[in-house]
């Protein structure tokens, strides 16, 4: 398949099709003409003025003039001085990513970026090319300038790249694949580099995720009203309509459409309104725990969250975040800030907080699992061998409770965590990338939560017998993992049966009921939230 860019706004939908089912990406021929037109104004535009970047230093020098037979090698000083990333590389899905930001940001035609940039960038996305690329670099200021330069050194044809899950030099790659390393014309250099796009590009990766993360929650949740036996109207639409907020509706109106056919939840009328209750102690509860009743308005929250940081992050990729900014129809540059990173900081905080939330309702609706001195209904630790002589669950929860804790930890703001540097130059700073990147190991550690609560569920299923008696929504999703790890009674080994677990939500993003898919609800990791 094919996705055309640069003939309207990139979507969530592209990235989805481009990072997650291999979609080739195609450029418009009317992209192609205002990337070219934009060069061509900017080469004329350029003689006898002087501009950032092009004939001055950079940063705090500035006020350096460069001689034109200098001006090229400026922007290979540039991309080979700040190549200078440190850490872990950062996953292939990431750099993808960023790549496809990257290109789109030059689509627009205000970068001033020669044709070649975008014909070779395309092809790395194509033929899934990746430049090693670093986690830590970027204060998120004047672009992600350390790990987009690591993505310059590439087209250049000089660093490292990946090749068959190895680290190889850039030159033996573009070699095998028949491609000319990239020239610098112009402002290639600074072009590349000074934008947004690494953070934006991890964005991206942390929505789809999140959005899967949340449906995934969305099931696991509504398992364990079936569970419980729970009675209908805690995501009943008289209730949550009493709240005005979004979020909460949707999550309520998604919680019907998967328990519409269930025979375990109890409607209250049945059980407590149309029959006199005369017991002076009641041995069921009238409510819930929290964990379970106030889904929606714990589960509200992430969804909104989730649904305005989508807004903001694909604004920010479908934005010109270079400098200066090239502007051909007004004839004239304009130089100011919009590699800074404030909008997407901003929004990874929020979302970071956000699956923290999310996981830390997994971990109380597993320990409710666990603890039969709150259920009431299953063995200590959903434990299916003997007692005392078998463990169950156990282990697996303090996986679950420290991942948790350290969920907990990493929510800690980046966005007020400013910095100085560059001389005072960047005296105030984003750290959006920093964000994004803490944002993933997040959702990275949310998952390994989520899957020891779904092993744990479907142990709980096994032991009540109700398979029968899910919705047909649950049914499909306690088969669909029962498939991966059959019931167990004996104790063993158990990382690896959470590890199967956990790649399978991580790859398939659970398809909820068509009921609600129209609505503007998260309700599948392809579909973009309305603004």
């Amino acid at each position: 398949m094919i996705t055309t860019v640069g003939n309207r706004s990139i979507t969530l939908e592209d990235f989805y099709q481009i990072l997650f089912k291999d979609n080739a990406i195609e450029i418009s021929p009317a992209a192609q003409k205002r990337v070219s037109d934009c060069f061509a104004f900017l080469l004329d535009f350029a003689k006898e003025k002087l501009i950032y970047g092009i004939n001055t230093g950079f940063g705090p020098m500035a006020q350096y003039r460069i001689d034109e037979h200098e001006q090229a090698q400026l922007q290979y000083n540039l991309i080979r001085s700040h190549c200078a990333g440190q850490g872990k590389p950062i996953d292939t899905v990431y750099v993808k990513a960023l790549m496809v930001a990257r290109l789109n940001t030059f689509l627009r035609g205000k970068s001033g970026v020669h044709p070649d940039v975008v014909a070779l960038l395309t092809a790395f996305i194509n033929r899934d090319i990746f430049p090693v690329i670093f986690e830590h670099g970027s204060v998120g200021a004047s672009g992600d300038l350390v790990q987009l330069a690591h993505l310059a050194l590439g087209l250049i044809g000089e660093g490292k790249m990946w090749h068959e899950g190895r680290q190889v030099p850039a030159s033996e790659v573009l070699a095998a694949h028949n491609l000319t390393p990239l020239s610098v014309h112009l402002r290639e250099g600074l072009a590349l580099m000074n934008g947004t796009s690494v953070m934006t590009g991890i964005g991206v990766v942390n929505l789809i995720h999140s959005r899967n993360l949340l449906n995934w929650s969305l099931v696991s949740s509504s398992l364990l009203s079936e569970i419980v036996e729970s009675y209908d109207d805690h995501y009943s639409a008289e209730l949550n309509e009493a709240k005005h907020h979004p979020g909460q509706q949707q999550v309520a109106a998604q919680m019907r459409a998967i328990l519409q056919d269930s025979d375990l939840v109890r409607k209250r009328h049945e059980h407590l309104y149309d029959k006199k209750v005369t017991a002076d102690v009641l041995e069921d509860k009238v409510q819930e725990f929290y964990s379970i009743r106030c889904v929606p308005q714990i589960l509200g929250p992430v969804y909104d969250t989730i649904a305005s940081a989508t807004t903001v992050v694909m604004h920010e990729i479908n934005s010109v975040s270079d400098n200066p900014i090239i502007d051909k129809d007004k004839g004239s540059v304009y130089h100011g800030g919009n590699f800074h990173g404030d909008y997407v900081s901003l929004e990874m905080d929020k979302l970071k907080i956000a699956i923290t939330k999310l996981s830390m309702l997994a971990e109380r609706q597993l320990n409710f699992l666990l603890n039969n001195k709150l259920n009431n209904k299953l063995p200590p630790f959903v434990n299916l061998g003997r007692l005392g002589f078998n463990l169950g669950m156990q282990g697996a929860q303090f996986v679950a409770t420290s991942t948790v804790a350290e969920n907990q930890t990493f929510s800690f703001p980046m966005y007020v965590h400013s910095i100085p540097n560059n001389n005072d130059n960047q005296d105030i700073v984003s750290m959006g990338t920093n964000s994004a990147q803490i944002t993933s190991k997040v959702i990275e550690n949310t998952y390994q939560v989520l899957a020891v609560q779904l092993l744990t569920t479907i142990q709980a299923v096994d032991y009540l017998g109700f398979e029968d008696r899910l919705s047909s929504v649950s049914r499909e999703v306690y088969q669909q993992l029962r498939a991966l790890v059959p019931v167990f009674t004996e104790d063993g080994i158990m990382t690896e049966k959470i590890l199967k677990i956990k790649e399978f939500i991580q790859a398939e993003h659970v398809q909820l009921p068509a009921s609600v898919v129209g609505q503007p609800a998260a309700v599948a990791a392809t579909e973009l939230v309305a603004s």
